[in-house]
């Protein structure tokens, strides 16, 4: 499978927007702080899973994602994503712990990569659209969701990025891909599941589900 870079996922990160203004669901996306709370030796454990109709084509990535803290030296404490598969590891790379969760960067990127293969458009392209669609006013919904056997509340941002897309006849099928992430004070590490889905006639074109698993003590 191929690296996802760092610098690419960085690419999405809240740094993007430099000196434009935020929104209500950016900041709740991106939310600060997320990562402060948990002990540093601990791990944060999730799952993805991929549907697509084109699976064998997409190279997406599945398995298991785990996110652990480490310093090295003197300097900045850092957030490391792994994916483990079959028997395999492979580091996604590492990010400053202080700005947040890493796992909101790498859904989108990921989703990124699995639409510039499965559609065979550029994921500059592509990515562009999403930064776009992270900077328009979108509602943040309140509700519930299941965690842990119990009902927390929950927020929900829900992004169309090719609504309207002068290109979307080119995009097979994934003109209609919606990004939704919710969010949870309750869950550790803030986000409780990442999903992507691009709707097809009968089942979905794509959906790629990454959902928090639990946290793991220091091994």
């Amino acid at each position: 499978m191929k690296h996802l870079a760092a610098a690419a996922i960085l690419a999405l990160a809240p740094a993007f927007a430099g000196a434009a203004e935020t929104t209500e669901a950016y900041d709740t996306l991106f939310r600060t702080g997320t990562l402060d709370d948990i002990r540093r030796d601990a791990t944060l454990v999730y799952g993805r899973e991929v549907e697509s109709a084109g699976a064998e084509g997409t190279g997406a990535e599945e398995g298991t994602i785990e996110l652990s803290f480490a310093t090295e030296g003197e300097g900045p404490e850092t957030a490391t994503l792994m994916l483990y598969r079959d028997g395999q590891h492979r580091n996604l790379g590492s990010f400053p712990a202080g700005v947040g969760n890493p796992m909101i960067m790498y859904f989108y990127e990921s989703v990124v990569r699995d639409m510039a293969v499965a559609s065979g458009g550029s994921p500059f392209y592509i990515r562009n659209r999403v930064k776009e669609a992270l900077t328009r006013e979108v509602p943040v919904e309140a509700g519930t969701a299941t965690f842990e056997g119990a009902e927390i509340d929950v927020s929900r941002v829900t992004l169309h990025p090719f609504a309207d897309d002068p290109n979307a006849g080119r995009m097979e099928g994934f003109d209609d891909l919606a990004l939704t992430v919710t969010m949870s004070e309750a869950v550790p590490g803030w986000y409780l599941s990442l999903e992507a889905i691009a709707p097809g006639p009968e089942a979905p074109l794509y959906r790629s589900t990454t959902r928090f698993r639990n946290v793991e003590e220091e091994r």
